[in-house]
């Protein structure tokens, strides 16, 4: 696996993690990708997927139980959707966690990946 690409190691992720969390993970990886033709898949941190434009955006990761994705600045990011449902406690990070049977709400997802391009962007002093 080590010669794969990033694309194709979140494939296997996805073929890996049959059911539900598979079905998730596509579903979100799907929508991260439709927000803008700039973002970069990348495999990071020990095996997770990994989206980035001007720096890491979600951090996807596959559990027993759940599909979390971690926004790294998640904190800074506006969410009046209200996705964000993990590390909330801190003041950088923030996830969504889906459990089997959650529904993946793609466009308050697709507004949340635009937040965080804005982020990094604005962390660049670049304008998107």
């Amino acid at each position: 696996m080590s010669d794969e690409s990033p694309t194709a190691k979140i494939d296997e992720l996805v073929t890996r993690s049959a059911g539900w969390r598979g079905d998730v993970l596509a579903q979100a990886r799907a929508a991260i990708l439709d927000v803008d033709p700039g973002i970069v898949e990348e495999w990071k941190y020990m095996g997770a997927p990994v989206w980035s434009l001007g720096g890491t955006l979600v951090v996807g990761n596959v559990f027993t139980e759940k599909v979390k994705l971690g926004f790294l600045w998640g904190a800074s990011l506006p969410d009046p959707d209200g996705l964000f449902n993990g590390e909330l406690g801190g003041n950088q990070r923030r996830s969504v966690e889906f459990s089997e049977g959650d529904e993946v709400r793609v466009e308050p997802l697709k507004a949340l990946v635009r937040a965080a391009i804005e982020h990094n962007a604005a962390k660049a002093g670049k304008k998107r």
